[in-house]
């Protein structure tokens, strides 16, 4: 293994101070384009044949604060500042896509502590396969220019021991400086999450927008692609473009999209309602089960939406309920196993006022019912989310019991996970499910009712939840990210 004086890097760049937010993130993007460029330069040398003298490395640039003071800030503010006196920093990836982010985040600091802050070289690498934006075949083209040396003898690779949610959870440990978490996602997990979401939905995470729906259907992401291609010629100065798996694009005036359909089919397909600064909507197709709704959930968090939503179909558990009524939830029920170790079952998930009122008032001005009568088809209650599809076959006696002690009104095997990791990441979450079907009162799913429900409740149910997305870009943001999704000593950036 080579010593510290083999190590061939683009050289030490000094830190410097900043009062300017916008300044401090065009030195980011500096160091960040310097050293990626540095790694993809050698390792292409390197695949063509030319030795490697030593161990190759280059560090992810970081952004460091230092205060002095136990001075509150606006105690009104549920982010954008640090706990108290200390040193707190992050490190930085892809400066070019976090722009706006890391411009308001830094912004907020200077404003609230009146200190500068620090811009430099941290001491974490970049591994190569994260100095390309899109997945490689870096393996097999390294094997067959260097057969007797393993990749990562020469170049860093992707650590887990830098890519888990220590921080998120909240047992992260101080670093041997004793510098604080900045941020809930150092780099390399970020970038983790970044190739994940190319590799799982189909498109590059430039497209993802602020705003996130979740489905469990297929029908859903149909009906979403038909509304959007008809806001993109109605109001061709709201959005930009709509982008589909592939990464193929349909912008205002275009009637097909670029490129062609991709080879294979993408587990959790996304598409994108591109609009200005990114606060179109996504949906995600995220398929059935817990674990594909934890999976994607990890992963889009990096992107750090203002919220998400699950939209999808349920089992009604009450006699009142008709297939084709909506649940909102207010509450959920965890048997489905996913985050347990993550966030015990004692943690409760709480209903966020901000997201119910949204909903509400979306379902009131798309089905037409106003007070009372809005009950004869949403129901608020508490959602049990399992992770046994056939849980009908269970033993009924002890499964009934559970679910009305709980008082549960529907069943799902998503929205648990969906709105725990929401609250686990900090991302405002909501949910409204469709009654597709009652087991428990003798309706079960049959393909032909099923289709016909489909064609009377999908487009209702996709305008009511894009209804409220639009309802929460009115408020400001500090209403949307609450405090309650905030812990004791948070990290300042939201």
């Amino acid at each position: 293994m080579p010593t510290d004086v083999d190590i061939l890097s683009p050289g030490a760049l000094p830190t410097r101070e900043y009062t300017d937010p916008v300044a401090a993130v065009d030195r980011l993007q500096e160091i960040y384009d310097r050293n990626t460029s540095f790694l993809r330069a050698r390792f292409e040398a390197c695949a063509q044949g030319e030795p490697v003298r030593g161990r190759v490395r280059a560090c992810y640039p970081r952004v460091r604060i230092t205060t002095r003071t136990h001075a509150r800030v606006d105690s009104r503010s549920s982010y954008g500042f640090v706990a108290g006196p200390g040193t707190y920093e992050t490190t930085i990836t892809r400066p070019d896509l976090f722009r706006d982010y890391l411009i308001e985040q830094i912004g907020f600091l200077l404003e609230h502590h009146g200190e500068p802050v620090e811009v430099g070289e941290s001491d974490e690498p970049i591994p190569l396969h994260f100095a390309y934006r899109r997945d490689i075949n870096i393996e097999a083209g390294f094997a067959e220019a260097l057969p007797d040396r393993p990749l990562r003898d020469l170049f860093d690779t992707p650590d887990l021991g830098t890519m888990d949610d220590a921080i998120v959870n909240g047992t992260h440990q101080a670093g041997r400086d004793g510098a604080q978490p900045l941020a809930l996602f150092r780099a390399a997990r970020v970038d983790y999450s970044l190739h994940r979401l190319n590799h799982y939905t189909g498109t590059d995470p430039e497209h993802f927008q602020n705003f996130v729906i979740f489905t469990n259907y297929p029908f859903y992401t149909d009906a979403f692609t038909r509304i959007c291609r008809e806001r993109l010629v109605q109001s061709e100065a709201d959005y930009e473009a709509f982008v589909e798996p592939g990464n193929r694009i349909t912008r205002p005036g275009e009637t097909e999209p670029s490129g062609s359909p991709p080879e294979r089919s993408h587990q959790m397909p996304a598409f994108h309602l591109v609009a200005p600064g990114g606060n179109g909507v996504t949906m995600v197709n995220i398929g059935a089960g817990p674990s594909n709704a934890r999976n994607i959930t990890d992963h889009v968090a990096v992107m750090r939406p203002h919220a998400w939503l699950m939209l999808g179909h349920c089992a009604g558990l009450r006699n009142t309920q008709k297939l084709g009524d909506y649940v909102l939830a207010h509450g959920y029920v965890r048997a489905d196993h996913v985050l347990d170790e993550e966030l015990p079952l004692w943690v409760p998930i709480p209903a966020l006022a901000e997201m119910q009122v949204a909903l509400e008032e979306a379902g009131r001005a798309i089905t037409g019912y106003e007070g009372f009568e809005l009950k004869r088809i949403i129901r608020t209650g508490t959602v049990a989310s399992v992770d046994n599809r056939n849980w009908e076959l269970s033993d009924h006696t002890t499964t009934i019991r559970r679910l009305s002690q709980s008082r549960a009104v529907a069943l799902d095997m998503e929205s648990a996970a969906i709105a725990a990791n929401g609250f686990r990441f900090r991302v405002p979450y909501g949910t409204l499910l469709c009654v597709s079907d009652k087991p428990m009162h003798g309706e079960i799913k049959l393909a032909r009712m099923a289709s016909e429900l489909y064609r009377q409740r999908v487009d209702q149910h996709l305008e009511i939840g894009l209804a409220a997305i639009e309802n929460m870009k009115t408020y400001d943001r500090d209403r949307l990210h609450s405090r309650k999704l905030r812990s004791f000593a948070e990290v300042a950036f939201r």
